[in-house]
Parts: structure tokens; C-alpha cells; sequence
């Protein structure tokens, strides 16, 4: 008893440093745990990029250009694709060890994807999580993500599939926190949907006050738990559009229904923003909370950003698979970072670096049903 509770001592003392990390003063996480799937998909999408073949050195080598740029300033953790933890540099320098010399947390995506149920999803991979996270955290890894995917329309998602997602986000973080590792809690509001502001409220309120109840069940610890929420906000194929600041006023009147004070913090997903629209709405939402709880003493949540294809778009279509770009686009790359590191203290100034053809949407179609990460 007195080995196991020891043990349990190490792990909290690891959740407790690691989230500090995470949550410190205007540091976000980078999304770059795209399955080989998934990037092979936004490659053929990207016209720069079609020439190039999806296999693993082409992975490697655009992701070096992400984990060796100089972003240490801006983000406290990176999220990786377990193909990526165990990667180097062309020179051989592991990746984690790229991160680590930055100043960066590795975090890993331990989820393995969607699978079908009817017209909906849960998500597969936690009968073997366990070990997994282990092997992770002996890598270098220090936090976790799963994602859960529902979709929405008039009658979507159902009860039961909002329940089933909840159970497995719960399980998750019970296992990742029992293995050293931060959970970070990702029930994703599919965007590619017609359904309006009211709509989106509606569900997300749904959704994470029944992920907040099972968390309780399951005895996670909130202090060391992150949560990766899509902001409130109108479907992509939807006529109504919704402003930053309403952006902002729906999405935390539905975190005051739902969230407990004692969630480390919310990083949210871009969710097909563009560039541009994601650092404004970040923006918009920590002035709008630091309005609304200066009462309270300050906003009970740190809101940041845990952003993929916003902080990646242009640098990808810079990189066009040539080693003569990869400067350029680390450049480019701690531009985004620092846009959003200012916004996540609600000090974002414009003009955005994100280039001037890069507002067209980031909305993929491919994330729902397909396994894809």
C-alpha cells in the first residue's frame, strides 16, 4: 500500500508541474497529432502540396519544421501523432528532445480514431489505453488527447451517443491522470452542419454538461484535467453568421451553465476558422471574460488555444515540400504563435500574419466518419 500510494504521490506531483506548464501566462498548445490519414488528405487538398507523396519521411520532415521552430515563448505543449514521439530531425535529434530544449511539454494523441455507430461516432482505442499511456509517458510524453466527434443536425446528436462519448472522455482521462498524463477532453461540435447560433448553443450545453457529470463520476481530478471545446458559433453551411463578441457572450454563457471552477483550463479547437477568425474570436473571448468575472475575482479558467490547421494553413502551403522554405516557414510559424499567445491574454493587435489568400475557410469534411484524426 504504502509503494502504490508513493506512486500516486510521483503522478500527482507530475500532473500538478505539468499542467502549471501548460496553463502559464500566454502559452497555448500547438494540434499536430493529424494521423497519417488525415495529412495525407490535406496534402492532395492543398494545390502547393499535391506533388508530394504521403509517407512517412514527407510527415517527418514537415513536421521537423514545426517542432524546431521557435516557439517556446508562445506554446506550453504540443500535441503529437504517437508516429511523430518517436521521430528525430534529419541531424537524428529526437523530436521530444526539440520540444524539451524550447521549453515545450510533448503531448500525445492517444485516441485511434472513429468508428461508426449508425449515423453517428464513438471513438475506439481505450481497451489497450492503459498500457499505452505508460509506454508514452517513459518517451517523453507529459499530457494526452482524445477526441470525440458528434455530429449535429435537428435530431443529431442523440442521447445516446452523447452518452457513449461522455462515458469514453471520462474513462480517458481517469486512465491518462492514473499514468501521469494531463487528459485533455475533446467532445468536438462537428462545424460542417447547417444548424444556427441557438442551435449550437443548445448542443453544446447538451454535450459538456454530460461529459462535466461523468468526469465526477469517475473521479478525475479537474485541477490537473484540460478541456478542448469547439466555441459556440453558427455550422459552416449555415446562412446566419455570428460576430466575435456573440461568439464569445454564447460560448461562455454555456461554460457558466456547465464548467466547474476548478477546470485547470479550456484550450479551444480552431475548428475550420481561418487563421485569422481564430486569433480574433480568442481574443474576443478572454476581453469579454476578464469583463464578466472581474467581479468574481478574475475568469475561473484560463482560455487559450489548442489550434491545428490555425496555426498551421499557410505555413503548410509555404513549406511546398522544399528544404529551402523551411526558414520561412518557422518564421511564419512563430508569427501565428505569437498572434495567438497575445490573444490568449486578450491582447491580440492586427494586422493578422496570416497572408492575405489565406481567408478562404480550413473546413474539412473528412473528420467526421472516417476515422481520420
Amino acid at each position: 500500500c504504502s509503494s502504490r500510494s508513493r506512486q500516486g504521490g510521483v503522478m500527482e506531483a507530475l500532473l500538478s508541474e505539468s499542467v502549471a506548464h501548460l496553463c502559464a501566462r500566454g502559452k497555448g498548445i500547438l494540434a499536430a497529432d493529424e494521423s497519417p490519414g488525415t495529412l495525407g488528405k490535406r496534402l492532395k487538398n492543398t494545390p502547393q502540396l499535391r506533388h508530394l507523396e504521403n509517407a512517412e519521411e514527407t510527415r517527418r520532415q514537415w513536421r521537423e519544421i514545426l517542432l524546431t521552430s521557435d516557439t517556446g515563448s508562445c506554446f506550453g505543449g504540443v500535441i503529437l501523432h504517437e508516429e511523430t514521439l518517436l521521430q528525430s530531425t534529419k541531424e537524428g535529434k529526437a523530436f521530444v528532445e526539440c520540444l524539451r530544449e524550447r521549453g515545450i511539454l510533448p503531448g500525445v494523441k492517444v485516441d485511434q480514431g472513429l468508428e461508426p455507430v449508425g449515423e453517428e461516432t464513438v471513438t475506439k482505442g481505450l481497451d489497450t489505453l492503459s498500457e499505452r499511456c505508460a509506454a508514452y509517458r517513459e518517451q517523453g510524453a507529459r499530457f494526452a488527447k482524445w477526441r470525440a466527434a458528434l455530429k449535429v443536425s435537428d435530431v443529431l446528436p442523440s442521447r445516446e451517443c452523447v452518452e457513449q462519448n461522455a462515458e469514453q472522455l471520462a474513462r480517458y482521462a481517469k486512465v491518462c491522470q492514473e499514468q501521469g498524463l494531463v487528459p485533455i477532453v475533446e467532445p468536438e461540435i462537428l462545424i460542417t452542419s447547417d444548424y444556427g447560433m441557438a442551435r449550437s448553443r443548445d448542443v453544446s450545453t447538451l454535450v459538456l454538461r454530460e461529459v462535466f457529470k461523468r468526469l465526477a463520476a469517475h473521479g478525475v481530478d479537474l485541477k490537473t484535467c484540460l478541456l478542448k471545446p469547439q466555441m459556440v458559433m453558427p455550422g459552416s453551411e449555415s446562412a446566419e453568421k455570428a460576430s466575435a463578441q456573440e461568439v464569445a457572450r454564447a460560448t461562455l454563457d454555456v461554460f457558466d451553465e456547465c464548467l466547474t471552477d476548478d477546470l485547470a483550463g479550456v484550450f479551444f479547437l480552431s475548428g475550420g476558422l481561418t487563421e485569422e477568425q481564430a486569433t480574433v474570436n480568442l481574443n474576443e473571448l478572454n476581453l469579454a471574460a476578464k469583463e464578466r468575472y472581474a467581479a468574481r475575482g478574475g475568469q475561473p479558467w484560463k482560455l487559450s488555444f489548442s489550434f491545428g490547421r490555425a496555426l498551421q494553413a499557410s505555413v503548410l502551403k509555404m513549406w511546398r515540400g522544399r528544404p529551402e522554405n523551411a526558414e520561412a516557414c518557422r518564421a511564419q510559424s512563430l508569427r501565428l504563435a505569437k498572434a495567438n499567445s497575445s490573444a490568449c491574454e486578450g491582447e491580440y493587435n492586427p494586422p493578422h500574419p496570416s497572408p492575405s489568400d489565406a481567408g478562404s475557410t480550413l473546413v474539412e469534411t473528412f473528420r467526421g466518419h472516417s476515422g481520420a484524426a
